[in-house]
């Protein structure tokens, strides 16, 4: 019996080997959108040594993404080598030397172990990506999207990678947020799942793991939870001021829920809502709200164009 159980140990241990050494470890990383998630993404990759290629429409688009990674190293910098310039100024070279960029997605994925979609959100535009990347990625390359409101299985099935595909939600600003969800569809295998898991924590983040369901975690209970701050003004229970004050100092909440929803943009928090209500209609978090979609209609979307909530200079 003691025979067998050691054999049985033996193979086993064999087994869980076999899996680690099959097991993708992300050297070659290509960001496709070179807006504030995905110049973070390629920092925070380019940073911890992996090879970067950070992918947009145009060299405009892309020398201001380069402009915005140096600045934003500066300041990552000035607190981590606070004592030691110059291994701060070598820290910043190297990590430019680790990104380069390009116009061309489909030449760029011929040798890439990961690729991370940051674009717009957009269901239509990011099937068209991926479908056409999937045709000239290789084999063995993971794709996952950055998208915090669409459902990474439909994206996924516009591929024939659906066990290679996931999602990986970083927090903006990238560099500064330790958090990561890792999102494994009912395809995604288990292999592609922890490639994603030591990925994340190879950038310096803490990743958590979550199902494919609307808004993961961060967003399912964040976004409601916005809502119901905008019902409730809307109801006149209270002022948004007031609502933003008591959630400050009695819930210890660094931003009150007005706050917030102008810093994300009250479009974004629209778009999100309305796809969540199409899915589930009769879920009544997912209600939309008559006040967001008139502001949103008289372009009031927050601190990007000036007013949404608050006024801004």
């Amino acid at each position: 019996m003691a025979f067998a159980t050691r054999r049985f140990v033996r193979a086993a241990s064999s087994t869980a080997a076999t899996a680690a050494a099959k097991k993708l470890i992300v050297k070659h990383v290509t960001v496709i959108g070179g807006g504030l998630m995905g110049a973070g993404i390629a920092q925070v990759a380019a940073a911890s040594g992996h090879t970067v290629v950070l992918v947009d429409q145009s060299d405009e688009i892309l020398k201001k993404s380069t402009k915005g990674i140096e600045e934003s190293l500066k300041r990552v910098t000035k607190k981590k080598f606070a004592d030691k310039p110059e291994a701060g100024a070598e820290f910043i070279e190297k990590t430019l030397k680790n990104i380069t960029t390009s116009t061309d997605a489909v030449a760029v994925v011929h040798s890439t172990d990961l690729v991370i979609e940051a674009i717009v959100e957009n269901q239509e535009i990011k099937n068209e990506l991926f479908k056409r990347l999937d045709k000239f990625a290789p084999e063995h390359t993971i794709f996952a999207s950055n998208t915090s409101s669409l459902q990474i299985t439909q994206l996924a099935n516009s591929t024939t990678r659906q066990d290679r595909f996931g999602g990986l939600h970083f927090f903006n600003p990238v560099p500064m947020m330790k958090l990561v969800e890792v999102i494994k569809t009912p395809m995604t295998s288990q292999k592609t799942f922890e490639s994603l898991m030591d990925f994340s924590k190879a950038v310096g983040k803490s990743p958590v793991s979550c199902k494919d369901t609307p808004g993961f975690i961060v967003n399912r209970l964040l976004v409601p939870y916005m809502m119901e701050a905008v019902r409730l003004f809307e109801r006149g229970d209270a002022s948004k001021e007031d609502i933003d004050v008591a959630m400050k100092l009695g819930a210890g909440y660094p931003m009150g829920p007005f706050e917030l929803l102008d810093y994300v943009g009250l479009d974004t928090s629209k778009y999100i809502i309305d796809g969540w209500h199409s899915l589930e209609p009769n879920n009544p978090l997912f209600a939309p709200s008559p006040l967001l979609n008139k502001m949103v209609e008289e372009k009031k979307l927050g601190k990007k164009t000036g007013e949404g909530f608050y006024k801004y200079k």
